[in-house]
């Protein structure tokens, strides 16, 4: 069959799909080798190829997947590996709506939507996609559908510029009411035209109204001194100046002056107009209207008596830019440093993963030598102060993965009381202060205990390990003024402070207290992590941190975190120990070539059955050439077009769905929400420890 080896002069039977149709193997699909396909079905396809419009055939009951140049663009980063695949597993987050169209047009029925939203996933991320879409059954040789054409036009731009131009039609009728309801608010005080050939004056009712007229005076020849009576006596003489300007130049009338009213009080109106000249050049007639300004003149006259003292108050917002300056400048900095540490981190937990799996492997193969054992425990010591240093980077770059819950401040200081106590010694004493009803909030309890000891820790060093150290938790409003510049909104916080009787710090010290690696302490006695870590959580959790301190009166450190009005949950964990290997087919995804390796041979020893990708783009091959998989565990981030959580996609709407354990050194905010992970997600950080890993597969495969 010479199928597609002659373009004829269409551009499509030359394209970049004929040529992709024509050298695909489609033996491992139920179509066959293209040499066998029926006529109807090539003809189908060379109609589709010639036509500019995106479309895509999908054949048979599975939907196999053909489709044009143009529909190519659409796929976008899917493209190519949706040629000849499955519709369901080449669209998995739409599989339902798409097996739902191959059984109605293979069934001879139809299909066609108009601006159908669907939510698909582009560059990993779901996205609301507008389409029209048209699906008509293919029949085969025999007259029988045997396949579904699909015709896609996306109006995503079509139907977000609607949005924008139904908006904009809303606001402008929102305008005109809104002047319909000033007219109707009495804004407009009336309208009149002055007759300057016959000296004569005549207004609306509003007008007369304003000027005081009887009831039923004629409107058409009102008496001008009626109305210049009651202009306010300064204002007279004014306003006589700017009408005969008018008369004389032609330029426009502008006057603002006072009206008497009927209860002796004084209304400030705008009068407005323009003087008309006949052919001759000679004035003819004055239309002109009057505008209520009195609000706007009483707002000026208050702003006057208000900017009275100008210079204080330009001194006052100098001085205050200044310090916003000087904020904005440090926080810059610390987002920097932050920057830089998060990807320090990074890489530095994939080495110490390499190191630490290496380390573990040569302790099980040489469990009898006692010097291999030692030298191994040594070393692994030595990960694990590496692990918790990159831990706290991670924690300042705000780059630490965060599981926040509902907590109760007055649960949080019982839970970390006794810790406290063991790590402070009996030298030091705890004075707790709590409200009798505590807000709750909404944080890592654990990253917020680890915060209070290392912030108490401090207060002991600095008071030389004796003293009392306070602890304790208030309710609080903070107002838009105390909220400016520091990256939070006013409302209710919780506030947590630690505070000492200790030495104090400098001031010049304190704007780099943050900063990690920088300490007060002594050479050898400090990290600098302890505080960097508490700015890091605290900033990641929306709440804001303040350090205030005295050389020799001591120093006190508040935490604030936005209350949470959410009940408090009991999901007490599941102390189950589980069992470390088993029998299950697992899929690992990483592409560090050393950490792969590690991790595999652990796992093979634990008795799985392990089958390795170096991206995600080789392992979304493997699955949808069928490969069965009853874990995927993969690195979060990896080179390539297909990203972990494209992965995670795909194996939730699988039927089971297949569980998915991410693991990294950060997330990089790709499977979370500024950093914080979702319920049904599980990830294991690393550096990990065999038995860290192994509980983690066992957990997830048995969730």
């Amino acid at each position: 069959m010479q199928f597609l080896s002659d373009s004829y002069g269409c551009d499509g039977w030359k394209g970049e799909m004929a040529a992709r149709i024509r050298t695909f193997d489609w033996s491992r699909t139920e179509l066959g080798p293209l040499d066998t396909w029926p006529a109807s079905l090539c003809s189908t396809v060379q109609l589709m190829l010639a036509s500019q419009m995106p479309m895509v055939m999908l054949w048979g009951r599975a939907g196999y997947m053909i489709y044009n140049d143009a529909y190519s663009q659409f796929a976008g980063g899917r493209h190519p590996s949706l040629l000849g695949s499955p519709v369901e597993l080449g669209w998995p987050e739409v599989a339902d709506f798409n097996r739902n169209v191959v059984d109605t047009c293979l069934a001879g029925g139809t299909l066609s939507y108009r601006n159908k939203v669907l939510v698909l996933w582009r560059d990993g991320v779901p996205e609301d996609v507008w389409l029209d879409l048209y699906y008509s059954p293919v029949a085969n040789d025999e007259g029988v559908p045997a396949g579904v054409m699909a015709m896609v036009v996306e109006t995503t731009e079509f139907v977000l510029s609607e949005r924008l131009r139904q908006e904009a039609e809303n606001a402008y009728r929102a305008d005109n009411e809104r002047v319909r309801l000033a007219l109707n608010a009495g804004a407009l005080l009336g309208s009149f035209v002055w007759d300057i050939k016959h000296d004569t004056l005549s207004a609306d009712e509003r007008f007369a109204r304003t000027f005081s007229y009887p009831p039923d005076q004629d409107l058409s020849n009102l008496a001008q001194d009626v109305a210049e009576s009651r202009i306010h006596a300064d204002d007279r003489a004014w306003v006589k100046e700017r009408i005969a300007r008018a008369v004389q130049t032609g330029e426009p009338y502008n006057a603002e002056y006072r009206v008497l009213r009927s209860d002796g009080s004084y209304l400030w109106v705008l009068a407005s107009g323009a003087c008309e000249f006949d052919e001759h050049g000679e004035p003819l007639r004055f239309p002109g209207v009057l505008l209520d300004i009195h609000e706007r003149k009483n707002a000026e006259e208050s702003l006057l008596k208000f900017t009275r003292n100008l210079e204080q108050r330009v001194a006052e917002e100098v001085d205050a830019r200044l310090a916003a300056e000087e904020q904005l400048r440090q926080s810059q900095k610390l987002e920097a440093i932050g920057g830089l540490t998060g990807g320090v981190a990074h890489d530095f937990n994939n080495l110490l993963q390499v190191i630490a799996g290496n380390l573990h492997l040569l302790a099980r193969h040489e469990p009898d030598n006692a010097n291999v054992q030692r030298r191994v425990g040594a070393s692994l010591a030595a990960v694990e102060r590496g692990a918790k240093l990159s831990s706290q980077l991670l924690a300042f770059a705000r780059r630490q993965p965060l599981s926040p819950a509902v907590c109760n401040p007055r649960q949080i200081f019982e839970g970390v009381g006794e810790l406290l106590q063991r790590a402070l010694g009996e030298t030091i004493q705890i004075d707790v202060q709590l409200p009798s009803q505590p807000w709750h909030v909404y944080v890592d309890r654990n990253q917020l205990e680890n915060a209070i000891l290392n912030l108490a820790i401090n207060a002991r060093d600095a008071m030389k390990g004796e003293g009392t150290i306070g602890l304790s938790a208030a309710n609080v409003r903070l107002d838009h003024q105390f909220c400016h510049g520091k990256g939070i909104a006013a409302g209710d916080f919780v506030r947590v402070a630690v505070s000492d009787t200790g030495v104090g710090i400098a001031p010049q010290m304190l704007e780099q207290v943050f900063e990690p690696f920088f300490t007060t302490k002594a050479d050898g006695q400090g990290t600098g992590l302890g505080l960097s870590m508490v700015f890091g959580f605290v900033k990641q959790s929306g709440g804001h941190v303040e350090i205030d301190s005295a050389v020799g009166e001591g120093t006190r450190v508040q935490l604030y975190f936005p209350r949470s009005l959410r009940p408090i949950l009991d999901d007490a964990p599941n102390l189950q120990r589980q069992q470390s290997g088993g029998h299950e087919t697992l899929l690992v995804v990483e592409d560090n070539d050393a950490v792969r390796a590690s991790a595999v041979e652990l796992l093979r020893e634990e008795g799985y059955r392990v089958l390795t990708a170096a991206n995600g783009d080789a392992a979304m091959q493997m699955l949808l050439e069928g490969v069965e998989v009853d874990l995927i565990f993969t690195d979060v981030v990896m080179p390539g077009l297909i990203k972990s959580s494209d992965l995670a996609g795909w194996a939730k709407v699988q039927a089971p769905p297949v569980p998915v354990l991410f693991t990294s050194g950060h997330t990089r905010d790709i499977i979370s929400r500024n950093h914080q992970l979702s319920p049904d997600t599980h990830l294991l950080g690393k550096p990990y420890s065999p038995q860290a890993m192994l509980q983690m597969i066992r957990a997830v495969l048995s969730a």
